[in-house]
């Protein structure tokens, strides 16, 4: 669990300094501080009921968004932080090679919701949908509510999206 939480501090320094950086964004900045804490949570919670590595899947899910903290824009997101998310991850010391690169293709594959990916990159898209969810967010895209019905077992009164 320390390593988790030596990653989240990494990260919310990495917030501290991009939002200086990027003042302009899609996202308020403390949701950013949020979101990385409670899918980290979530993530490591479905990771040891699907018998996945849960600080494996609990990293990941903190990381998802990690190229929209650098840029700011929700537009490409994902695939903006798969390179940048390795070098973050590699000069944490916190994680093998192999391990990082999994987190990069969870992170690049993250807003893929539609489509299945490996164990990890699944808990990531869940861990996502569930945070927006469990703080009232709509669910921009048909895709993430799909998800978000499918994990609950059921329709969701009033959940709205936009497309």
């Amino acid at each position: 669990m320390k390593k988790i939480l030596r990653l989240q501090s990494a990260l919310l320094k990495e917030i501290d300094k991009y939002e200086k950086l990027v003042p302009e964004r899609d996202h308020f900045i403390d949701w950013e501080r949020v979101h990385i804490t409670s899918c980290a949570k979530l993530g490591y919670i479905l990771a040891e009921e699907r018998g996945v590595d849960p600080i494996l899947a609990a990293a990941a899910c903190a990381c998802h968004d990690y190229g929209r903290i650098i840029t700011g824009k929700q537009a490409g997101h994902a695939e903006a932080g798969y390179e940048p998310v390795k070098n973050f991850l590699a000069n944490t010391g916190l994680f093998s090679q192999e391990e990082i690169e999994q987190i990069a293709i969870a992170v690049k594959n993250h807003s893929r919701k539609a489509e299945t990916g490996s164990p990890l990159e699944e808990i990531v898209k869940d861990a996502d949908v569930l945070d927006f969810y469990q703080y009232g967010y709509d669910m921009a895209r048909k895709e993430q509510q799909d998800r978000l019905e499918h994990l609950l077992g059921h329709k969701v009164k009033g959940l709205k999206f936009s497309q």
